[in-house]
């Protein structure tokens, strides 16, 4: 395993790191300002009345702030969107136990990894070819699929955009390496006719919702990789979804993992990929998570359930 890449099985809470300031400066975000960004936005929401959010508190808002470049009517419509969604789907969320959808990392079927890629964007995999229908419903993957995107969009640096600086020689040469909230993988080996008939338009327009229009982070991009003419016939029923901005970030490799690599460097990806990284139990990451009193607070503000018997004995002790 390279010794460059940090692997750190927590969430990455509290205020943007330094080197991520003067990046969100340029976009919008101005620690002078941003008290009044924020009361824009609340005024907004509650003299339009056309929705009611579960949340208006700093914290909460901010996020939409951030994934819209301070554009507060930007900001307001992502909201928007993602309370319809919420209120759309409260199956996901409402007497849902985060940590009683063990059985989706324990088969592997979605992930994320404890590391960075080497743009600092999270990574997420959902290996759907090792899913099986008449064992999880298709609501759990999604239960377990929103779970990590509310957690990814916890992290401050998930909502902002990276422009990375390089110096050669003497020469300032700036590279703009535009690193959005973080990279959607699947890994379709395994994936036959039989998923591919779960795939309805009504499906389709949920994923597309929950990883492009609906959450207050950014995908930078989505790799598709180990692909079949199975899923030929699902990208199908998705294109009427996508704009050309959503297209072009969509990735196709196939069993080419040299084209993965021109993306995401091999040092910052499993061995299963052409990389060098080791494969990590779904268990630790959740159990990391049950210690971390942040994370519980923000998940049962969400409207998860959470028992004491599934969290940390330190945050019990607290209570």
């Amino acid at each position: 395993m390279p010794d460059k890449v940090k692997v750190s099985h927590s969430i990455d809470l509290g205020p943007l790191p330094d080197e991520f300031v003067p990046i969100a400066r340029r976009q919008g975000e101005d620690p002078d300002l941003t008290c009044n960004y924020l009361e824009e936005l609340r005024n907004v929401i509650f003299e339009r009345g056309d929705f009611q959010p579960h949340r208006t508190d700093d914290e909460f808002l901010i996020k939409f702030l951030r994934a819209r470049f301070f554009k507060v009517e930007n900001a307001y419509k992502l909201l928007q969107r993602y309370q319809e969604f919420r209120e759309s789907n409260q199956e996901l969320y409402f007497n849902v136990d985060p940590f009683s959808l063990t059985h989706l990392g324990e088969n592997d079927i979605v992930s994320v990894t404890p590391y960075h890629d080497q743009n600092g964007r999270r990574m997420m995999f959902y290996k759907v070819g090792n899913w099986k229908p008449s064992k999880v419903p298709i609501t759990d993957l999604f239960k377990a699929a929103l779970l990590l995107l509310e957690m990814g969009s916890l992290e401050p640096q998930a909502q902002v955009t990276l422009s990375v600086d390089l110096l050669k020689d003497k020469n300032i040469e700036i590279v703009l390496a535009q690193v959005l909230g973080g990279v959607g993988i699947f890994d379709l080996e395994g994936f036959t006719i039989n998923h591919a008939m779960l795939i309805t338009p009504s499906i389709a327009s949920k994923i597309i919702c929950l990883m492009v229009t609906c959450m207050p982070l950014r995908t930078d991009s989505i790799h598709i990789v180990n692909q079949s003419w199975a899923f030929d016939m699902v990208f199908k029923i998705f294109k009427p979804f996508l704009n050309e901005k959503m297209r072009s970030r969509i990735f196709f490799h196939g069993t080419n993992m040299a084209s993965l690599h021109k993306h995401i460097d091999k040092d910052h990806l499993p061995i299963k990929y052409g990389g060098y990284m080791d494969d990590y139990p779904y268990t630790t990451w959740k159990d990391s998570l049950k210690e971390n009193s942040t994370v519980v607070r923000e998940l049962q503000r969400l409207g998860y359930t959470i028992d004491d018997d599934d969290i940390g004995s330190a945050i019990i002790e607290r209570k």
